[in-house]
């Protein structure tokens, strides 16, 4: 099918909304009014597309140091707001990467709601019993460690000090997606839990990551790097691991830099720096940054400036989507992108890891981590076959 442009999707009938981030409040109260989506092969801008959708819908974020305020009287609520990683991309003018391994899902989508009194609709019963088949990875185990070693070699050249490699598996279902996404969504510690869905797709979410928020007047990211089991010894380990702290302090670096480019001079800081946390069954490193947004900024310069987010890219951050894009066998697809809300009032965007999509007759998921010149192959390849079992466990229902 040839595409000319971005599609304006006809509203879909009332449903209670799951975007993360949408107002708590709101949920049950909610129509959708207006949907974009975009896929890149529609060519154009996806950062400047989504923010004059917005305003055409009445969800303007020109100038966000000018927040406007939420009326739950109001017609307009807000929006939740897709972007692959493929998108974030196409906002630096790098290469994407290997195509998706879920075409059908589009890589913008921006679905505008509006308030409405109307209770929503009970939703009809499954007929068909859900099931999941075997889970068939894109790349053996060997081949990700090669890449590894790949890694390694490009920083013993210098041409990258860290790069981030995830690798993708498919399984075929049958029945209705959606229960088995919102499962993933409502696992513990998930910051950014939600799910969203169209003609053809679905995606579920369990991200603790803030990929770009604007909390109190300010930008507020929140890079995760380190993983370890969630046992005492795996907290201890974790905290006195040198490689991870490495890792870690050299993506916050990055996102220091990216909020530079669109902060007001001299405000960025680290508020937290390699806090350990927990998400389900393993323990993870955090820090938080911050900026005071530069005067006038808008919500498309801010996604140029800050996508695709740095803990899942590395450093530089151009050198690193060169490395992921000659070293992943399929694209990210829905993973490692942004999801969220985006109000008259708000903004807060989760990045896109713990994260499943549904297209077609296959269920998709990816997993991965960070490379330096201290990983160990193997030790890589278990990382990311920890963080997706959970996941696995929990889809198979």
């Amino acid at each position: 099918m040839t595409r000319n442009g971005p599609d304006v999707v006809e509203a879909l009938p009332q449903v209670e909304v799951d975007t993360p981030g949408a107002p708590p409040g709101c949920r049950r109260r909610l129509v959708e009014t207006a949907r974009l989506h975009w896929s890149a092969t529609d060519g154009g801008d996806p950062a400047d597309l989504a923010q004059r959708f917005l305003a055409a819908h009445g969800v303007t974020r020109d100038d966000l140091t000018r927040p406007g305020r939420h009326d739950p009287d109001d017609a307009v609520c807000g929006a939740a707001l897709y972007l692959s990683a493929a998108a974030g991309a196409y906002t630096l003018g790098v290469s994407p990467g290997a195509p998706s391994p879920a075409p059908t899902l589009p890589d913008l989508v921006v679905v505008v709601y509006h308030h409405t009194d109307r209770p929503p609709p009970t939703p009809p019963p499954a007929h068909t019993r859900w099931r999941l088949g075997p889970w068939r990875d894109s790349w053996t185990p060997a081949a990700h460690a090669a890449a590894v070693d790949a890694v390694r070699a490009a920083i013993a050249r210098g041409d990258v000090y860290q790069t981030n490699l995830v690798g993708h598996a498919a399984a075929p279902y049958t029945g209705d997606p959606r229960p088995a996404l919102a499962r993933l969504a409502a696992l513990p510690g998930a910051r950014y839990g939600g799910t969203l869905h169209g003609p053809g797709w679905a995606l579920g979410c369990a991200s603790p990551e803030t990929l770009i928020a604007v909390e109190h007047g300010r930008l507020v990211t929140r890079p995760i790097k380190g993983t370890r089991p969630a046992t005492p010894a795996g907290r201890r380990e974790l905290l006195a691991s040198a490689k991870e702290r490495a890792e870690h302090v050299m993506i916050v670096d990055l996102e220091r830099n990216d909020l530079a480019r669109v902060a007001r001079t001299g405000s960025v800081r680290v508020d937290e720096l390699f806090a350990v946390r927990r998400w389900c069954d393993l323990w993870q490193a955090e820090s938080t940054v911050s900026a005071a947004p530069a005067d006038g900024l808008g919500l498309a310069d801010l996604l140029r400036a800050v996508c695709p987010g740095g803990s899942v890219t590395g450093a530089p951050k151009r050198a690193a989507l060169a490395q992921i894009a000659a070293l992943e066998p399929v694209g990210r697809g829905a993973s490692m992108g942004a999801l969220g809300w985006v109000g008259p009032d708000r903004l807060d965007l989760g990045l896109t890891i713990r994260t499943a999509a549904a297209d077609g007759d296959l269920l998709h998921l990816w997993a991965g981590g960070g490379i330096t010149w201290d990983s160990d192959p193997a030790a890589e390849v278990a990382e990311a076959a920890a963080k997706a079992a959970p996941i696995r466990a929990l889809l198979a229902g």
